[in-house]
């Protein structure tokens, strides 16, 4: 009985947690002391609390302050009591449900944060109105992120991708010196003569000689407006991996309806993003147009079009030019988002319209972006989520 007493207890006070609400007038009877209450405060500052006497919802409002000391003092409460993927997610409502983004111009508050992709978006849409006293301090921050998700990415990018550009160089008539053996024996283990306990190699396979090997060509081209804040954050990251390779010839290109060739700051992903400008409106036909004239060997190209689609320029145009660079050899990938949220709002028409391309629009995570890129450049399927748009239509 006494158990289940506890376990009682234990429900009622996380109710009561969830609930809000003054002292045991929430309904549940349980008062909150010590810890717990101070959680409740912490809550309560964010999302208001609770039913008011009546039974009526109280009206939410900002219990934080406007003062850059109180939501300090409030930031360090929530890392005190909440794990880091909570204190990450109420870090997000405080800015957009009390509309602290200004209060990020402070070097105070962004030492205080704790920082990740989102925080790294808000700064970045921030970044014009930032006073040159915050930008350091911004770029610090900013740096941390990158240099934390650069080190879960790029080992394993750089390794995918060069086995993908290895066996995209393999040739059917190697000389000697270039012959891949275990390949070549499993391709002819049809001819294998048993009196003599050998295989006789119909076919060669080997690959080909780094001197005579043609580079590939990537090219990235991000839409910048504001919904695209993470995916700008991770293709970033992404494109400077890729420049870091000497086997890939990697061009960024950012735009909103202006477009920026960021490519000379690849070797710093930082550098980019302070490049950037999120927000404003979208040209993408633009964009591809800019792209499609950098291009110089269509069939040893990749290009990868990171947009939610929602086409501020010529639709008709961009389709046209879409399928041109199609026709002529270049693999095109279309990404609605590049992060770890899923499928983002974007524009189905234009999904379906690129999908019956042959460039099926689909949401794809950090994780899966090096299995895309090593598909697109053997030139094989690309490894789409079953719930994608290129996968329904």
């Amino acid at each position: 009985m006494t158990g289940m007493a506890g376990g009682t207890d234990e429900r009622l006070r996380r109710w009561r947690l969830v609930l809000g609400g003054d002292g045991g007038g929430d309904g549940t009877g349980c008062a909150l002391a010590g810890r717990d209450a101070a959680m409740d405060g912490a809550l309560t500052a964010l999302y208001g609390g609770g039913d008011d006497k009546g039974g009526r919802q109280r009206e939410r409002s900002a219990g934080l302050g406007a003062s850059a000391p109180s939501v300090a003092r409030w930031l360090g409460d929530i890392r005190t009591y909440f794990p880091s993927s909570v204190v990450q997610v109420m870090q997000r409502d405080a800015i957009d449900r009390l509309g602290l983004s200004t209060l990020l111009l402070e070097p105070e508050m962004l030492e205080a944060v704790d920082a990740d992709v989102h925080l790294v978006g808000t700064l970045l849409s921030l970044n014009k109105a930032m006073p040159e006293t915050t930008k350091e301090t911004a770029r610090a921050v900013v740096r941390k992120v990158v240099d934390d998700l650069e080190k879960r990415l790029a080992t394993r990018t750089r390794s995918t991708l060069t086995g993908a550009l290895d066996r995209s160089a393999r040739i059917s008539r190697p000389r000697h010196h270039d012959i891949d053996w275990n390949r070549t024996i499993a391709a002819n283990l049809k001819n294998y003569l048993p009196e003599y306990r050998t295989v006789v190699p119909e076919r060669l396979i080997g690959y080909g000689r780094a001197s005579q090997s043609v580079k590939k060509e990537v090219v990235l081209c991000i839409d910048q407006s504001g919904s695209m804040a993470a995916s700008v954050v991770y293709a970033s990251v992404f494109g400077a991996v890729l420049g870091s390779m000497r086997s890939l010839d990697t061009r960024l290109v950012v735009f909103d309806t202006n477009v920026v060739d960021l490519t000379d700051q690849l070797d710093d992903p930082v550098d980019v993003l302070f490049g950037t400008q999120l927000g404003g409106g979208t040209d993408i036909n633009r964009a591809l147009a800019y792209c499609q004239s950098q291009i110089t060997r269509p069939a040893d190209t990749v290009v990868v079009l990171i947009s939610d689609l929602y086409e501020g320029g010529i639709r008709n145009e961009m389709l046209k030019r879409v399928a041109a660079m199609k026709a002529s050899g270049v693999q095109f990938v279309t990404l609605l988002a590049l992060s770890d949220e899923g499928t983002p709002a974007y524009d189905h028409e234009h999904a379906a319209a690129l999908s019956a391309l042959g460039a099926p629009a689909f949401a794809c995570t950090p994780d899966l972006f090096p299995e895309v890129m090593a598909a697109a450049i053997e030139r094989r399927p690309l490894p789409i989520p079953d719930t994608s748009v290129g996968n329904r239509t």
